[in-house]
C-alpha cells in the first residue's frame, strides 16, 4: 500500500540513512525520496513508500519519530500511482501542448504538490477548469505573488497564485501538511511558466 510520508530531519550527513533504516525496520519499503524544503539546519523530505497490508502505518511513524531530530510531518495514503512528478517534468508535458497548457496546469498540479485538487478561478466567471475533486464553488481572490487562500472548510489548506488579470490558480490538501514557503515559491513559478508557455502558442506567427 504507497503512502507519501513528509518528515523533518537533521540538515547533516548520515541524517537520511537514518531515517530510511527506521522504515525498512518497520515494514516501509521507500520508493523515492524529494527533498521539499531546506532551512536553518532542518531539512523537509517527503519520501513515498509501499508498505505490506499487514504493516500499519502508525508504526512507521512512531520508529522516525524515536529518532533524534526527527519529526514526521504529515503521513497520508498516496494513490497517484507511486510516480513523484517533478516540476521539470511537469513543465515538459505543458511544453509539448501549449494550446493547452492552462488546463493541462491545472491537471498536473495536484500530483506535483501533493494536493488533493486544482482549479482556476476568474474574477468575472468563478469556478473555471478544474479537477474532479475541487469544491463545487470558489472565490476569486486579489493576489500579486502565490500566498495561504482563506479555506473552504476546517480542514483543508488553500493556496492560490496570480495567472493573469483576471484568472487565479488554486489548490487544496485536505488535512495537511501546510503548504510552505517553498512549495508557494514553486507554484508561483511554475504558474508564471504555464501563462509564458500559453501565450507562445496564441502569439501570431512571426512575432517575438
Amino acid at each position: 500500500m504507497p503512502y507519501l510520508l513528509r518528515v523533518e530531519l537533521p540538515d547533516i550527513r548520515g541524517s537520511l540513512g537514518r531515517v530510511a533504516t527506521a522504515i525498512g525496520m518497520a515494514g516501509g519499503d521507500i520508493e523515492a525520496i524529494e527533498i521539499v524544503e531546506k532551512r536553518d539546519g532542518t531539512a523537509v523530505d517527503d519520501v513515498l513508500l509501499e508498505t505490506a497490508p499487514q504493516v500499519m502505518p502508525d508504526s512507521i511513524v512512531s520508529a522516525c519519530n524515536a529518532l533524534d531530530g526527527v519529526r514526521v510531518v504529515w503521513i497520508s495514503r498516496y494513490a497517484a500511482g507511486g510516480n513523484l512528478v517533478l516540476d521539470l517534468e511537469a513543465v515538459e508535458e505543458l511544453s509539448a501542448r501549449p494550446e493547452g497548457a492552462l488546463d493541462r496546469l491545472i491537471e498536473l498540479l495536484p500530483v506535483t504538490f501533493r494536493a488533493d485538487w486544482a482549479a482556476r478561478v476568474s474574477r468575472t466567471d468563478g469556478l473555471g477548469y478544474a479537477t474532479e475533486a475541487a469544491p463545487s464553488t470558489l472565490d476569486w481572490t486579489p493576489i500579486d505573488r502565490a500566498a495561504m487562500l482563506e479555506a473552504v472548510d476546517e480542514n483543508t489548506l488553500m493556496c492560490g497564485a496570480k495567472l493573469n488579470k483576471t484568472e487565479i490558480v488554486v489548490i487544496g490538501r485536505r488535512g495537511g501538511p501546510e503548504f510552505l514557503d517553498s512549495e508557494l515559491a514553486r507554484l508561483g513559478h511554475l504558474v508564471g511558466l504555464a501563462m509564458s508557455i500559453s501565450r507562445r502558442a496564441t502569439a501570431p506567427s512571426g512575432s517575438a
